[in-house]
């Protein structure tokens, strides 16, 4: 079975970019990705796009949208939301409910950072790796594992701290 996975953020330009991009890849055939904002910034920041090119990551389709294409009437149930808002700078979450579970692994959003183009490739570098890893150990989640949601719950919650 395939599962649908959502990655929400606030503009939907640059960590939940980075996640849905790289779940598609590494997920394929178990997991479909997507991403949205609660506000989002209208285009997937520059940095966000050379990230994942650079890694050989898809980035055919990418856009900034929001939430609500996932909240109408017809759109399709999603399995699992993954918010990756920055709760330590008091960055607004979106908050979401319906019939799915909901974790959330915040994130630095390195499209806020100022700097040099170097020190912004830096930032969605380190960004990156953060996601990568945490979606690795998605991944190593066995699909039984969504047979009981609270054990999954159990199992999703402590990505949040891998570094």
């Amino acid at each position: 079975m395939t599962r649908r996975v959502l990655f929400l953020c606030t503009g939907n330009s640059a960590r939940s970019v980075l996640a849905e991009s790289t779940l598609k890849k590494w997920g394929e055939g178990r997991y479909l990705s997507f991403s949205a904002g609660s506000q989002p910034a209208g285009r997937v920041n520059p940095f966000a796009i050379a990230q994942l090119e650079r890694e050989g990551f898809p980035v055919e389709g990418m856009r900034s949208k929001s939430w609500d294409e996932f909240a109408e009437a017809d759109a399709a149930a999603m399995d699992l939301i993954v918010t990756v808002c920055d709760s330590a700078a008091a960055e607004a979450c979106p908050v979401v409910f319906g019939d799915f579970v909901r974790v959330h692994w915040g994130l630095f959003d390195p499209a806020g950072l100022e700097g040099t183009d170097e020190q912004k490739a830096a930032a969605f570098d380190r960004a990156h790796q953060i996601i990568k890893a945490r979606l690795q150990a998605f991944l190593d989640i066995p699909d039984s594992a969504w047979n009981d949601r609270a054990a999954l719950k159990a199992q999703l919650d402590p990505i949040a701290q891998i570094d």
